[in-house]
């Protein structure tokens, strides 16, 4: 059993290591041009020197880059947008003092200009300016966060999930103090359609919408010194571009992706970065929602995750970040294939830690419409520090089973040489593990890794799926036989609270 010493111990741990990424130093090799940008520059200027900087993210992703140049941000700086990315190119930090920050929104909210109050009876207030779609938003610093409220939109007009005959009336939904609601239906697409041609919002980083917050206490930006939005926006876009490296930078608020690419992406590099506050936003308002309730129903998809390549990959690391309070998953290499091929492989997430994630270490090979050569290669996860999966605000979904340290769903996920060496895993709200494949030589190996959950908790699902699912283990008395056992992690340490 786990005992106050060494929780006491892990907590310090995680902390020493959480210290060292936010103090990691400024150390890549720059063999082409540097490029700098601080939040009093110049759009205008050259950005060859800290003297003649840049000054906005637009004028970062505008610029002809060449491989080997460097763009540098300075430390203590806020900047607000996103970035299109350069094959070949680093983006990183410069100067002295906190990493340089990336928020999505253009703005803070905690004026009190930008907010009338819109209901009094029921303390609704409604921000005077459109913003995109939010996750959730975020005061002081992530002191406290919104429910965000769903509805389903079907035959023009946005409904109730739960009852589809009701209509979504905001002031008997926001039942809470710092409830949320987003509203866009000016533009009607039937795309993505799953089968079906019933007009939905069009949802994209041009849709502009109106944003409901309820707030007991008064205008909200005068109960709260910090509001930041979490919007409809992705930060740093690999796109199919190679050889892309972000280091030491901070990256919040941001309601999809931090950091993704697609298509089949080589040599992405993420390093010494602080990535919180991500996802929630509405992919769109169509189809099966998989987390309401229990996949069976629903209108509406959620989504967001720290670091994501969705498609092929190669020589793709996430090594030393902090990740946190992430919608969905803090890393991951993912892809239904509709028929066509994609590789994964060379995949390192080396010395992480991940804390309050649905997913801490996501991945899933789906091969659908007659694919039978994708694969995943030489994946190696080890040294990350996973805790409290399922804790974090992104845990606000309909459903509770879904979330693991580590989440491999049960696809067919054709892999080889897939290690899981070496982590601390340290309590889930559902399963620590799952993971699972077709065939038994594609699940994989785990070694050396340490267990901290609640006794009556789960350890997961491990195992081949040929036959029928493996048994959701529970974690008991007999977790560490389990463990060693079954999922064959024959030099684990095994700590049950």
């Amino acid at each position: 059993m786990a005992d106050q010493a060494l929780m006491a111990r892990m907590d310090a741990e995680f902390e020493a290591r959480k210290q060292a990424v936010l103090q990691a130093k400024d150390a890549l090799e720059v063999t082409g041009t540097r490029y700098y940008v601080s939040s009093d520059g110049d759009d205008t200027a050259d950005g060859l020197s800290p003297d003649s900087s840049w000054r906005t993210l637009k004028r970062v992703s505008d610029a002809e880059l060449c491989r080997g140049d460097a763009v540098l941000f300075r430390r203590g700086d806020v900047f607000r947008g996103s970035v299109r990315t350069c094959a070949g190119v680093t983006y990183a930090a410069y100067g002295s003092g906190e990493k340089p920050r990336f928020y999505g929104w253009d703005k803070s909210l905690a004026d009190p200009a930008l907010w009338e109050l819109w209901d009094a009876a029921h303390h609704i207030w409604r921000l005077k300016e459109p913003i995109l779609d939010c996750g959730t938003l975020v005061f002081d610093g992530g002191e406290a966060h919104c429910r965000k409220l769903i509805p389903s939109y079907i035959d023009g007009q946005f409904v109730c999930r739960d009852d589809e005959s009701r209509p979504f009336v905001i002031a008997d939904e926001m039942t809470r103090d710092l409830d949320l609601v987003t509203l866009y239906d000016a533009r009607l697409t039937t795309q993505p359609s799953k089968g079906q041609d019933s007009p939905i919002p069009l949802l994209d980083e041009e849709s502009l919408g109106e944003l409901y917050l309820r707030c007991d206490a008064g205008n909200p930006a005068e109960v709260y010194a910090e509001i930041e939005a979490v919007p409809k926006r992705k930060m740093f876009m690999i796109g199919h571009n190679d050889h892309v490296t972000i280091d030491n930078v901070c990256i919040r608020y941001v309601g999809e992706h931090a950091i993704c690419g697609g298509g089949h992406v080589v040599g992405l590099h993420v390093s010494n970065c602080e990535i919180g506050w991500i996802g929630g936003s509405i992919q769109h308002y169509f189809g099966t929602d998989p987390n309401y309730p229990e996949g069976g129903r629903g209108t509406v998809t959620r989504f967001g995750n720290g670091v994501e390549i969705y498609g092929g990959c190669e020589d793709y690391v996430v090594e030393n970040c902090w990740l946190y309070q992430i919608y969905d998953a803090g890393v991951t290499h993912q892809v239904t294939t509709n028929g066509r091929f994609f590789r994964m492989e060379n995949i390192r997430y080396l010395n992480n830690i991940i804390e309050r994630c649905v997913y801490g270490v996501e991945y899933f090979l789906e091969k659908t419409d007659g694919d039978t050569q994708s694969y995943i290669a030489n994946c190696e996860m080890r040294g990350n520090f996973i805790r409290l999966g399922g804790y974090g605000w992104g845990q606000q979904r309909h459903n509770t089973d879904t979330p693991a340290l580590i989440k491999g769903w049960s696809y067919e996920n054709t892999a080889h040489d897939v290690r899981i060496c070496g982590n601390i895993f340290d309590r889930c709200a559902y399963r620590m593990l799952h993971l699972v494949a077709r065939e038994p030589e594609c699940v994989p190996a785990l070694h050396g890794n340490t267990y901290i959950q609640h006794v009556g908790g789960r350890i997961g699902s491990y195992g081949a799926n040929c036959v029928e699912e493996p048994e959701n283990l529970v974690f008991d008395a007999q977790a560490e036989e389990k463990i060693r056992g079954i999922l064959g992690d024959a030099e684990a340490c095994v700590y049950g609270l």
